[in-house]
């Protein structure tokens, strides 16, 4: 979750490839059914670009049966990225479909570009599991007031949980934990992060496929069952030191290999 700064440079907003008007605005502050995806760009480039596309491209068939064709998407972030005057930015592409719309409406957000998360973080589980996880999309209420009240107790990120304490995702990061000889992911309901997808197929090709589970809060297959642990998005990779009353170790060398599998992913010029 982000708080506003009075200091924090406002993003630009364009809306198919043109700078946001106050009709424009309307749409999201109106009509916010719709989705996205989030990127961070540097020098012009982005890991798992295509993952990204084909993302927007799956959200928008589903949501609202019309296709988002790739190239269009691209040719609109380096528009919205020329006029901001950056080549290092946090991006979102945003997709709406307003009322009597027979196109898809595209917001492209730039702002500056994101730090990296710093330490080892702590969880609150939380009983929420999100309708339809697979799509990513704006204005989820719950994630926001999970993440609120774990801020206020002291943690860094709510952990969803689905009925019987099954976990699922973090509410801004996939999660993953390690077994000692390989990455497990919960094998639940939750959004496929690209970052997460990215540490899967660089694990796949480099000889260590990581692993789906089902993983829970306590029983046989508690989260206290795995040594490390670590969270995942598109601002990067952190270990995690606790979920609740669980303490996990800070795993040096399985954060240095994730971080070499997450690096050596192709970079696609936007």
């Amino acid at each position: 979750m982000t708080t506003y700064r009075p200091d924090t440079p406002l993003p630009r907003i364009e809306f198919d490839g043109h700078p946001a008007t106050e009709e424009d605005l309307r749409i999201p502050a109106l009509y916010g059914f719709g989705h996205f995806t989030a990127l961070q760009v540097r020098d012009g480039g982005v890991r798992g670009l295509g993952l990204h596309l084909a993302r927007l491209d799956a959200a928008n068939r589903e949501l609202f049966d019309l296709p988002v064709d790739g190239e269009r998407v691209r040719e609109l972030i380096r528009h919205a990225l020329g006029g901001a005057a950056l080549r290092d930015a946090s991006v979102r592409v945003n997709g709406y479909l307003p009322p009597g719309a027979t196109h898809t409406t595209l917001m492209v957000t730039v702002r500056e570009p994101a730090a990296g998360p710093v330490g080892a973080r702590s969880l609150m589980s939380v009983p929420y599991a999100r309708t339809a996880p697979h799509i990513k999309r704006p204005g989820e209420f719950g994630q926001t007031y999970y993440g609120a009240l774990a801020g206020r107790a002291g943690f860094d990120e709510a952990l969803l949980t689905a009925p019987g304490g099954v976990v699922t995702e973090g509410a801004i990061t996939n999660i993953g934990f390690w077994d000692g000889s390989s990455v497990v992911w919960p094998d639940a309901p939750a959004l496929a992060g690209i970052t997460m997808t990215l540490l899967e197929q660089g694990l796949e090709r480099a000889g260590r496929p990581s692993a789906r589970r089902p993983v829970t809060l306590e029983g046989p297959d508690g989260v206290g069952r795995y040594p490390a642990a670590f969270v995942c998005n598109s601002r990067g990779i952190a270990p995690v030191r606790r979920i609740d009353d669980t303490a996990f170790t800070v795993d040096e060398k399985l954060m240095r290999d994730l971080g070499a599998v997450y690096d050596a992913a192709p970079v696609d010029t936007v």
